[in-house]
């Protein structure tokens, strides 16, 4: 995968410019900028800030489907994060809980 050209796909989408994504992600506007001049992959840490700062986990980043990824917040990453760690028998009545709210919403 093309990471700086990711990067690119996901800012294009967002309609976001190097300088925004600086901004964002308190990165320097020089680390955005040379990681396209020399075409260098950035840092864990560094791509880190930026996916934080685009709204998207590193695990929708590297999504590589022509799938739509949806930005989450970070109190959906908080509630994902706990969801993971139930039980199976947790998630179906979590989810059957939801299901019957979202019901009560329409």
């Amino acid at each position: 995968m093309n990471v700086i050209a990711r990067i690119d796909e996901i800012m294009k989408k967002q309609g976001l410019t190097d300088y925004q994504l600086s901004k964002l992600s308190g990165l320097s506007p020089s680390t955005i900028s040379n990681m396209r001049i020399r075409n260098t992959v950035p840092t864990i840490p560094t791509l880190q800030s930026i996916c934080d700062s685009l709204n998207v986990s590193m695990s929708q980043f590297f999504t590589e489907d022509d799938s739509e990824f949806y930005p989450i917040t970070r109190k959906q990453k908080e509630f994902f994060d706990l969801y993971v760690q139930l039980t199976d028998e947790q998630q179906d009545l979590l989810l059957q809980v939801s299901r019957q709210m979202q019901k009560g919403n329409q």
